[in-house]
């Protein structure tokens, strides 16, 4: 690769390898949280799939009815208890290891290959920096490496809080996966210098938060997928169904459709007043480059258009009563604004943040 000049061409080629090797390593992760559900245990899958019924009709008293000094008790109805967020209040699955010793023992080797992939993901984004003395998100190769870098890290830290967040981890080896594969190959770019618009200190505070509530947000999505499959899932068992091969052996584990709804919505709450802030440093820091605080340029707009999804489906969930699937649409269309405003704009739209590149 023809580096420019200005860089340090042994800190960005080391950069190129570390996150080659850091792929290696997710690649072993993946296999590792596929042998994590693979071996989870089956039987203990099963009781859990029953208990979802169970705990339904265990909720609702039995009903008894005195006469003459007798009583006669009647049979219980077949009452099903919901929870705030509109979902069935039944108890969260076992967890991608199904319960079982091995399947746990699987699912910690792919956290520790998370975690060495992790220290080698971070090197590779560090030594890209250090190769051309700047923040290392002046592009879309640049920002694509650190996103994925940061959404790992928001993995481990709820791990690190104690969250049962480990169900995550094959959806987020997955995504990585195929980031950096993308990265690397299309969006790719030589370590360079940046145009003097991008020079100043609003490149490391705009940007950065940019990539943190992207990250979030991603975690949050995969969460309000999850929870649409795992609400189908309870519904079917609800209402007598019988659920398939997949859902006895993967949504069964899960946790329940309700803890899934809150703990994307809790994220999404959490993360837009940060994401607000995003959109107002980006407007004052234009307003330093451009001469003007906004122009509706289109990463401008799609921002915004971002920002207003979100609020929409927060405002929702606060006061119009939309709770469960309704909101989670919502949740899943605000995510996808986000996505255009990363990959569609910057690849099919010219506007005047065109010059960050590809």
């Amino acid at each position: 690769m023809n580096l420019a000049a200005g860089t340090n061409e042994s800190l960005a080629h080391t950069s190129n390898v570390l996150i080659y090797s850091a792929m290696a390593v997710y690649m072993l992760a993946f296999f590792a949280s596929i042998a994590e559900w693979i071996f989870g245990s089956r039987s203990r899958v099963g009781r859990t799939a029953a208990a979802v019924t169970e705990e339904s009709v265990a909720a609702a008293p039995a009903v008894t009815v005195r006469k003459a000094g007798s009583t006669a008790v009647l049979d219980r109805p077949k009452v099903v208890t919901r929870s705030a967020a509109g979902t069935r209040d039944v108890p969260d699955g076992p967890g991608a290891a199904g319960g079982s010793e091995k399947g746990d023992v699987y699912g910690r080797i792919a956290v520790s290959f998370i975690s060495l992939a992790f220290a080698v993901h971070v090197g590779g984004v560090l030594t890209r920096a250090l190769s051309v003395q700047r923040a290392p998100w002046g592009n879309m190769y640049e920002f694509s490496i650190t996103f994925s870098a940061v959404a790992v890290a928001v993995f481990l830290g709820l791990l690190i809080a104690k969250t049962n967040v480990r169900w995550l981890g094959l959806p987020l080896v997955t995504t990585v996966l195929l980031d950096l594969g993308l990265a690397t190959t299309v969006l790719y770019t030589s370590s360079d210098q940046l145009v003097p618009a991008l020079h100043s200190y609003w490149l490391w505070i705009h940007v950065s938060t940019a990539i943190f509530c992207g990250a979030a947000f991603y975690v949050a999505a995969v969460a309000t997928a999850l929870y649409l499959f795992r609400d189908s899932y309870e519904n079917k068992l609800a209402t007598g169904g019988t659920p398939g091969r997949f859902a006895q052996s993967v949504l069964s584990r899960l946790p329940a459709a309700s803890t899934l709804d809150k703990f994307s919505y809790r994220v999404n709450a959490a993360i837009f007043p940060l994401w607000t802030f995003t959109i107002i440093a980006g407007a004052i820091w234009a307003g330093d480059a451009w001469g003007r605080y906004w122009g509706w340029d289109p990463k401008e707009t799609w921002s915004f258009i971002t920002w207003v999804a979100y609020a929409c489906y927060l405002h929702a969930r606060a006061t119009a009563g939309w709770k469960g699937r309704k909101a989670a649409y919502l949740a899943l269309i605000a995510f996808a604004c986000w996505l255009f405003n990363y990959y569609g704009v910057n690849i099919f739209v010219t506007g005047k943040h065109s010059y960050a590149g590809v």
